[in-house]
């Protein structure tokens, strides 16, 4: 955790805000729900705008004044840190606004406010969908794909679906009704996107972004020479397995000949590992993020699997390792389980951090702006 020298030091950004102490409810109230909203961030009351340090007098109790408001004027109730610091011979109360856990936050005259490098500014509606889905309160798996109809879905492959249930949908006299109990459809009997993307004939005529980009690099930078470069589309099961044999076909595994036998020379993944990675792009993504596709770019010494969307509120990174999953997309969780691409007992992300870590490799999960990376390293670290 940066002093609060450091973070005076650094000016205001997209995480640190300078407030004086004569400051208005209100206008805090924002500062705390765009951080919150965001990525977290830190008041420092006391500052001017211009970075001059006034301070704070002793004639009010300005930790429970900020704490007042952190409970009272934020929707729902936020729980800031706060501690009264020294910062050139003045008295600076510090805010530490965390990355809020029950997103999205509001202000009591129910403004959603994100915070955008060193300003705030209210949400857009794709940002607070994306925020709603986070909390789960919203299912963007569920919404109708607008200009698609039932015959943009592959009939022949539903009925193989249902039949693994004792069900025969080709005899079924309530075929519409089967498909809207199952999340296929909507009521208003549209394909809804987990349906198109499980069973459609050609997902991409509607959702263009909803496949996956391959590149592979001769080196370890993306401005490298471009060996290979791939758009894998279809339907998700078909993403998976297609960039799965991609990435086999240019991963070239090292051996040697000994006598009659080749012998490996380096650890090489097995395929489960980039299954699962692949399959957690395509379930987990942010499908209500337009413009983006799951990217999955191999280096000389590394491979990247970067997916649109952040984690949920209720997931961080370390949890991931443990095991501890939430489905952003449970229509699309439940569609993939039941063909035997995953299960829902969190067991996949471990699995890929265990291999990495037994064989000394890299692995790292991080969230970068509004994407979740996976970076897995192909060789021994140094």
């Amino acid at each position: 955790m940066p002093s609060i020298t450091d973070l005076w030091r650094q000016g205001e950004n997209s995480a640190v805000e300078f407030k004086s102490a004569s400051v208005r409810p209100e206008s805090l109230a924002h500062e705390m729900v765009a951080f919150a909203n965001t990525d977290g961030g830190s008041i420092l009351l006391g500052v001017e705008d211009d970075g001059r340090v006034s301070g704070i007098g002793t004639e009010l109790d300005y930790e429970q004044w900020a704490a007042n408001i952190a409970r009272n004027n934020v929707v729902p109730a936020l729980d800031a840190r706060l501690s009264i610091e020294r910062l050139e011979n003045q008295r600076v109360l510090l805010i530490d606004i965390p990355k809020g856990r029950d997103k999205p936050y509001q202000t009591n005259t129910n403004q959603f406010l994100v915070r955008v490098g060193s300003t705030n500014r209210v949400a857009t509606q794709q940002e607070l969908m994306r925020l709603f889905q986070q909390a789960g309160v919203f299912h963007f798996d569920l919404t109708p794909v607008e200009r698609a109809s039932i015959q943009s879905l592959d009939l022949s492959k539903i009925d193989a679906y249902f039949q693994r249930y004792d069900v025969d949908f080709e005899q079924d006299e309530n075929r519409d009704g089967l498909l809207i109990n199952t999340d296929i459809l909507t009521e208003e009997r549209l394909p809804t996107l987990a349906g198109l993307l499980v069973f459609g004939i050609n997902p991409q005529r509607y959702l263009s972004d909803a496949c996956i980009s391959f590149a592979h690099f001769a080196g370890a930078q993306i401005d490298e020479e471009l060996i290979d470069k791939q758009v894998i589309g279809g339907t998700l099961d078909r993403q998976v397995e297609g960039t799965l044999a991609v990435i086999k076909n240019n991963l070239r595994e090292g051996s040697i000949i000994e006598g009659a036998k080749t012998r490996p020379t380096d650890y090489y993944y097995p395929d489960k590992v980039f299954r699962e990675l692949l399959v957690n792009a395509c379930v987990h993504r942010n499908y209500a993020i337009h413009g983006s596709r799951i990217r999955v770019f191999l280096f000389s010494d590394r491979i990247e699997v970067i997916s649109p969307g952040r984690l949920p509120n209720t997931v961080t990174i370390e949890k991931l390792r443990c095991g501890v999953s939430y489905a952003v997309n449970p229509v699309l969780v439940k569609f993939m389980e039941n063909l035997r691409f995953i299960d829902k007992l969190g067991r996949g992300l471990p699995m890929v951090y265990r291999e990495a870590v037994t064989h000394d490799r890299q692995v790292i999960f991080e969230e970068v702006g509004e994407e979740f990376r996976v970076i897995l390293g192909l060789h021994d670290q140094a």
